[in-house]
C-alpha cells in the first residue's frame, strides 16, 4: 500500500455566510478558545454569548458583505486556490488539505480525511508566518487534541514560525515594490494584528520583555517565538529587500478591543502622528496576513484610509497580501520540503 505526507495548511476561519446569523455562530466559536480571550472560563462564556457575539454580529457582517465575492469568503477561496496549488507542485507523493481553525472546513473534519488514508507523516503548517498562542498555539493545540484520539498516530511535525523565511519577505517586497515605482511616498507602515500585552508575558517563560524593554530589537533564540519581535524582525527584513532606512517606515499593531493594553504602537495613533509630521504619502502592508481578509480589505484598506485622509493625508495605498502567488506557494513548498 502507498503511503503519502499528509500537509494541513490552516488559517484562522471565516463565517460561513456574511449574514448575523452565521457571523454570530463564527464569533462565538473564535473568541470561546481559551486562547484567544484569555480570561476565566465562566467570564468568557458570559462575555462572548451575552455581550459581543449578539451585538458585534449585525456590525461584523456588514464587513463581511464588503469582502464577499460571488466564490465566498477571500480567506477560504484563496486558502483553497493554494492548497489545490501546493499539491500539484508537491505531487503524488503528498497529500495536501485546508482546514480553518473555526468553522469550515474544520481540522476535525480533515483529519479525520486523512486518518482513512495511509499517512506516514503529517506536516502541520498554520498560515499565520508569526507565532502566537492565539493563532499558531491554538491551531497545535486544536490538531493534539483531534489526534489523541486517533489509536494509530503518523509522526507529526508542527511549523511553528517563519516570520523570517527570505522567500516569503520577497514576495512581500515584490508586491509593495510596483506601488513604490508608481508613487512618491512618504512613509510605510507595516501593520500586524495586534494582542493584548498580557498574553506576550504569559508566552514568555524567559520573561525578557520584563527585563529587558529593547528585547524586540533584536531577534535571536531566546525570543523567536516572542509575536512582536517576530513582527519586528518581519519589519526590518522587509525594509532591507525595499531598501529602506530605519526612519522611513513604521512597525505598528491594529486591530485593538477592549480597555486592556495593547502591543504598542498602535496603527491608528500611527496615522495621526504620521500626517501630523507631514507625511501625506503613505503605503501601507500588513504582513501577518497571508490572504487578505476583514483586517487587509476593510480595516487598513477602508477605514484607516478614511482616518489617514480625514486627519489629513493625500495618498493611501495598501499592499495586497500573498493570496495565491506563484511565489508564495513555492515558499509553502520549501517549508514543506525542509520538514519532510
Amino acid at each position: 500500500m502507498k503511503s503519502y505526507t499528509a500537509v494541513l495548511l490552516v488559517n484562522l476561519g471565516t463565517p460561513d455566510s456574511p449574514v448575523p446569523v452565521d457571523v454570530r455562530k463564527y464569533l462565538r466559536e473564535f473568541l470561546s478558545d481559551r486562547r484567544v480571550m484569555d480570561i476565566g472560563t465562566v467570564s468568557r462564556f458570559l462575555l462572548v454569548n451575552l455581550i459581543i457575539a449578539p451585538f458585534r454580529a449585525p456590525r461584523s457582517a456588514k464587513m463581511y458583505q464588503q469582502v464577499w465575492t460571488e466564490r465566498g469568503s477571500p480567506l477560504l477561496v484563496y486558502g483553497q486556490e493554494v492548497c489545490q496549488m501546493l499539491q500539484e507542485e508537491l505531487g503524488n507523493q503528498y497529500v495536501v488539505r485546508l482546514a480553518m481553525r473555526y468553522q469550515n472546513p474544520s481540522i476535525e473534519s480533515q483529519l479525520e480525511q486523512l486518518r482513512r488514508q495511509h499517512i506516514r507523516k503529517m506536516i502541520v503548517l498554520p498560515l499565520f508566518p508569526q507565532y502566537a498562542s492565539a493563532t499558531t498555539g491554538s491551531v497545535h493545540e486544536e490538531v493534539m487534541r483531534c489526534l489523541s484520539k486517533w489509536e494509530q498516530i503518523p509522526q507529526i511535525t508542527f511549523i511553528d514560525t517563519y516570520a523570517n523565511n527570505q522567500k516569503m519577505i520577497s514576495v512581500y517586497a515584490e508586491l509593495g515594490r510596483k506601488y513604490l515605482q508608481e508613487h512618491q511616498f512618504d512613509h510605510v507602515i507595516f501593520s500586524y494584528h495586534g494582542l493584548p500585552e498580557r498574553q506576550l508575558r504569559k508566552a514568555d517563560p524567559y520573561q525578557r520583555c520584563i527585563i529587558d524593554k529593547h528585547c524586540c530589537d533584536t531577534y535571536y533564540e531566546v525570543n523567536r517565538l516572542c509575536y512582536r519581535a517576530q513582527c519586528f524582525h518581519t519589519s526590518r527584513l522587509l525594509a532591507q529587500a525595499l531598501d529602506l532606512t530605519p526612519d522611513q517606515y513604521t512597525t505598528s499593531f491594529q486591530s485593538r478591543l477592549g480597555t486592556d493594553p495593547w502591543i504598542r504602537p498602535y496603527t491608528d495613533e500611527t496615522i495621526k502622528k504620521l500626517v501630523a509630521e507631514g507625511k501625506k504619502r503613505v503605503l501601507a502592508f500588513s504582513p501577518s496576513f497571508v490572504a487578505d481578509c476583514l483586517e487587509t480589505t476593510v480595516e487598513i484598506g477602508k477605514e484607516y484610509k478614511k482616518l489617514f485622509e480625514e486627519a489629513g493625508g493625500e495618498h493611501w495605498q495598501m499592499v495586497e497580501s500573498l493570496n495565491n502567488h506563484p511565489r508564495w506557494v513555492e515558499t509553502l513548498k520549501d517549508i514543506v520540503l525542509a520538514n519532510s
